[in-house]
């Protein structure tokens, strides 16, 4: 299936605008992983979505094809200890930043996912910007960032699997399931879990009430 897009949003041409998604935001181990995303004016990606909404072999078949077609891509990364020490909502923009700042080819616009822009100060640059929520679903580009975003993560969390056995990354991707939680309580965290997450970082013991008595 071929698509034609001559013009979006804000007067730019469609291949004069990058698409910005993120990964495993909401997970308790690994990093935010973010995609950024410029397509052609035609391009042939069957499906294409949001990454939720795709089965992994739709999205790995897609991961190829906008690697393949796109203008530009690229992913940006923010590890767990990064995460602690900036928060994940910071953490969040700087993954964001880094992909948008090593696209191979310089965007004169930003379309990302969500109801935030990415801060100036993360981003180091002057581009207009547009936050779109549920982009990822109605927006091709940010839909092509999306997939990126998260089959990238995902392979990555396949491979750390391998390296931190007995949690089962590889089954939840670092996401709180029952059972990454209850490996979390009999092994502790490893060094790729983020230890300011609830249900990561130890818990104080409730103060008992003193007794008159």
């Amino acid at each position: 299936m071929n698509q034609t897009v001559l013009f979006s949003a804000n007067g730019y041409v469609e291949t004069e605008i990058a698409g910005v998604d993120e990964a495993g935001r909401g997970c308790l181990a690994g990093p935010v992983v973010a995609g950024a995303c410029v397509l052609p004016a035609e391009y042939d990606l069957p499906g294409l979505n949001d990454s939720k909404q795709l089965k992994a072999k739709d999205r790995e078949f897609l991961y190829d094809g906008i690697r393949a077609q796109a203008i530009a891509w690229s992913i940006g990364v923010s590890w767990p200890r990064e995460i602690e020490a900036v928060n994940i909502l910071e953490a969040t923009f700087l993954a964001m930043s880094r992909a948008v700042r090593t696209l191979k080819t310089s965007p004169r616009f930003l379309r990302i996912d969500g109801d935030k822009t990415i801060p100036g100060y993360a981003l180091r640059q002057e581009i207009p910007q547009e936050a779109v929520i549920k982009g990822d679903g109605t927006v091709p580009a940010i839909s092509a960032a999306s997939i990126l975003a998260k089959t990238f993560r995902d392979r990555l969390m396949v491979k750390l699997a391998k390296r931190y056995p007995g949690y089962a990354i590889s089954q939840h991707m670092g996401y709180g399931t029952k059972v990454h939680m209850e490996a979390i309580r009999q092994l502790g965290p490893s060094p790729i879990h983020r230890m300011t997450f609830r249900g990561v970082k130890p818990e104080k013991p409730a103060q008992q009430q003193a007794s008159l008595f």
